[in-house]
């Protein structure tokens, strides 16, 4: 049955020939979602001459969601003690975000959010442990030790000093977006981080971001953590990332870590958008990422060649293994180490309404990369949803065409989205997944200028040897958003 639905969704792709970041994006009065899920404010509380009138001319943004998750497993296995289990999840919802007018250069803004899951579509308590993309719309430990579902969390909760106009500082729980943290807003609540960040755009074409993080708060957590050490013995209320490093626990690098971060980006030259990037743990791990996209115009038509290359320096000298994420290091060319490096290579063709992407990344075969921050080392470049494809020696291809039906007075607000990648992953490594090829699709529809319905649609295709699982599947989300 899944095979020929396969067949299908290819057959659907082709007629439809189109998808991406062409896509349209949401705006209201007050702010625009753009593509990636990100909230643009459009309009901000102006500055006031006095404290009083910070809080009474200050604004609400308001914004009510809900989540569908279905994820249908080609091979179940959890009758066998495997992890495969068909499973379902939602979240209703939504946030309120106020924000202060400015005074004297200093703001505030305090978001709450909230996910409640419906009882009819969700999993039952003892199976929790088999939800996959869903288990975002809740916590898994409130879960198996308070017994409930449903969370209500601070989620943003900061200070901003304006210290001239094109330079903020920012201190509290805060989104941070650079190629290493993302907010990755892509169900009921924001990956957030609590610590100072500053970004200046006081240089000319230029943006300058650092940050100094001292925790991290993931979507499906109610309370914050360590930024990468994992805790076996507790892992659903440490970082739990599905993209952390099993290795690096809280017992041998502790668990009151930092994570420093910093980002320039220039577009001084014409038609280049250069960026230089640096991120480090102290005493374990360390990167530098160099990125550039360069457009070349040819009549109607955009060629945009992009390139990024991250590379990877292990800090910490471990007498122990840690280069594979799951913790199995058969077959590393260095276990001890989490040295290494990734190349992503992308060519983008824009004219209009339409985009197509054909895009490349290998990772040496040394390390795999360690990004539990949200900030997908192949993201925009090979990643498919739900997809982690930056273990050693792995190599992806991915084609990827969009187009805007609004943009072009075809169907006023509808867009659509597909990707068809191929992964191919190491099959002497045990502790990587099975190769596979990967058919995505977002279907996008505005709803006047308030709210909009999206369809996804993922669909697996994996190619199990040498006794890998068989990771198959086929996943389905419907999101709708509201904002007033």
């Amino acid at each position: 049955m899944k095979k020929n639905m396969i067949k299908l969704a290819a057959g659907t792709a082709a007629l439809l020939v189109m998808a991406t970041s062409a896509q349209a994006t949401l705006k209201t009065d007050k702010v625009t979602l753009k593509n990636n899920m990100i909230v643009k404010y459009n309009k901000l509380p102006e500055a006031v001459d006095s404290l009083s009138e910070a809080f009474t001319e200050g604004m609400f943004y308001g914004r009510f969601r809900a989540n569908f998750f279905y994820w249908d497993w080609d091979v179940e296995n959890y009758a066998t003690g495997g992890k495969q289990k068909d499973n379902k999840n939602n979240g209703v919802g939504g946030s309120l975000i106020y924000k202060t007018a400015p005074f004297k250069g200093v703001s505030a803004t305090v978001g709450m959010y909230t996910s409640q899951n419906l009882d009819f579509f969700r999993m039952d308590k003892s199976d929790v442990k088999y939800a996959k993309s869903g288990k975002d719309t809740f916590s898994r430990y409130n879960v198996i030790t308070g017994g409930h579902y449903g969370m209500t969390v601070l989620a943003q909760a900061y200070l901003k000093f304006d210290a001239t106009k094109k330079t903020s500082i920012i201190v509290g729980r805060q989104m941070f977006e650079t190629v290493y943290t993302k907010s990755n807003d892509t169900k009921m609540i924001p990956n957030t981080f609590d610590g100072v960040t500053a970004t200046s755009k006081d240089l000319p074409k230029t943006t300058i971001k650092v940050g100094y993080l001292v925790k991290q708060k993931l979507r499906d957590h109610t309370s914050a953590h360590d930024v990468l050490a994992y805790d076996p013995a507790n892992s659903w209320n440490e970082n739990d990332d599905s993209a952390i490093n099993k290795n690096l626990t809280v017992a041998r690098i502790g668990q009151d870590n930092k994570l420093i971060v910093a980002s320039f980006t220039n577009k001084s030259v014409k038609n280049l958008k250069a960026n230089v990037s640096y991120a480090t743990v102290p005493g374990v791990i360390s990167s530098v990422t160099l990125e550039a996209h360069y457009t070349i115009p040819v009549g109607s038509l955009k060629i945009v060649p992009g390139v990024r290359y991250m590379m990877q320096y292990d800090s910490l000298g471990a007498n122990y293994g840690v280069a594979n994420l799951k913790g199995n290091q058969t077959n590393y060319t260095n276990p001890n180490s989490l040295d290494s490096n990734l190349l992503c290579a992308r060519i983008d063709f824009k004219q209009g309404a339409f985009l197509g992407r054909l895009g490349y990344s290998k990772v040496a075969d040394k390390a795999d990369i360690v990004a539990p921050w949200r900030g997908f080392p192949t993201g925009g470049f090979t990643r498919a949803m739900a997809q982690y494809n930056w273990y050693a020696n792995t190599k992806t291809y991915m084609l990827r065409l969009g187009y805007d039906f609004g943009k072009a007075n075809m169907l006023p607000g509808f867009s659509v989205m597909a990707r068809y990648a191929i992964q191919d992953f190491d099959d002497t490594k045990p502790g990587v997944q099975a190769d596979s090829n990967i058919f995505h699709m977002d279907l996008r529809q505005n709803i006047g200028h308030s709210s909009q319905l999206k369809f996804r649609l993922g669909m697996v295709d994996a190619k199990p040897t040498n006794g890998k699982t068989d990771v198959s599947y086929n996943e389905y989300r419907l999101e709708y958003n509201y904002f007033f």
